[in-house]
């Protein structure tokens, strides 16, 4: 009798510690930017810019992933200088794109580019 209460009090104690740790790790969301495809014709060095900070730098083959608190989020992508010829960035600046994020929803983008400028175009997660 004593085991069995010892053993359904650790059941119990387990329990409500997996859901503080399940609810404790959703309140962000995950956003991946991926430049896996070769969609934008550069070898330029692309910079990932939330809310006008840089915030991770992309060659071609390159992903990243960013743990954001819920609610909207500017996102701009540029050019950036670099070692190879013509990656200068141009005079004006490119526009932005807003997303909102809800707390434990994963969004993925990549990048793409129309005669306007690049952009992120949403995407599957493959798995």
């Amino acid at each position: 009798m004593r085991w069995s209460a010892f053993s359904l009090f650790s059941i119990l104690s387990l329990f409500g510690t997996a859901q503080m740790a399940s609810a404790a790790g959703e309140d962000y969301g995950v956003l991946i930017i991926s430049r896996e495809r070769l969609e934008v014709a550069t070898s330029c060095e692309i910079g990932v810019y939330i809310q006008d900070q840089l915030s991770a730098r992309l060659f071609q083959e390159q992903s990243t992933s960013f743990n954001l608190p819920p609610g909207s989020v500017s996102l701009r992508l540029k050019l950036l200088p670099g070692q190879a010829p013509g990656c200068n960035p141009g005079i004006l600046a490119p526009g932005s794109q807003n997303i909102t994020l809800k707390a434990g929803q994963i969004l993925k983008f990549r990048i793409a580019m129309t005669q306007a400028g690049m952009y992120l175009k949403p995407a599957s997660l493959g798995y």
